[in-house]
């Protein structure tokens, strides 16, 4: 399945607008979005807050997140998603922070973690994605952007 598609259908039928943070997928999320012709009809804006001083700044995320739950977290990526939203007033505001590797994992956040918030002003998700760690750089983003394209699918239907 084509989730960007169907992605763009559902947001232009039901008149809803999208916007994205990245952190971990560096814009890959945003560029299959912007793939679908007439994508600018419901995309807001999209960020690229790698640095934890990007997300502090521009989308609102508590430094005190940052220093006791990490950039790699649940708390971090809703924090990014509602401040977005805050940004943006966008209908869908999605999240992704994570470690794509292949070096900054530890034992309690291995490369192949990544979190993602999917929120919208009626319900928010939080999602915990483990990819395996042996996945080139490259190809964990890409992984990394296709399950959220297809966690935006199912948050949408």
């Amino acid at each position: 399945m084509n989730y960007q598609e169907t992605i763009g259908e559902i947001l232009t039928s039901r008149n809803l607008t999208i916007s994205t943070a990245e952190s971990c997928t560096g814009g890959l999320l945003s560029s299959k979005l912007t793939d679908i012709s007439g994508s600018s009809a419901y995309i807001t804006l999209n960020l690229i807050t790698y640095a934890n001083e990007a997300k502090m700044k521009m989308l609102g995320v508590e430094k005190e997140i940052l220093d006791t739950k990490g950039a790699v977290s649940e708390e971090c990526a809703y924090q990014m998603a509602k401040g977005l939203h805050n940004l943006t007033g966008s209908d869908i505001c999605i999240s992704t922070t994570g470690i794509a590797g292949p070096t900054g994992g530890t034992a309690d956040k291995p490369v192949g973690l990544m979190y993602s918030c999917i929120y919208s002003l009626k319900k928010y998700k939080i999602y915990r994605i483990l990819k395996s760690s042996d996945a080139p750089r490259i190809q964990m983003k890409e992984l990394f952007a296709e399950e959220v394209l297809k966690n935006i699918f199912e948050f949408l239907i």
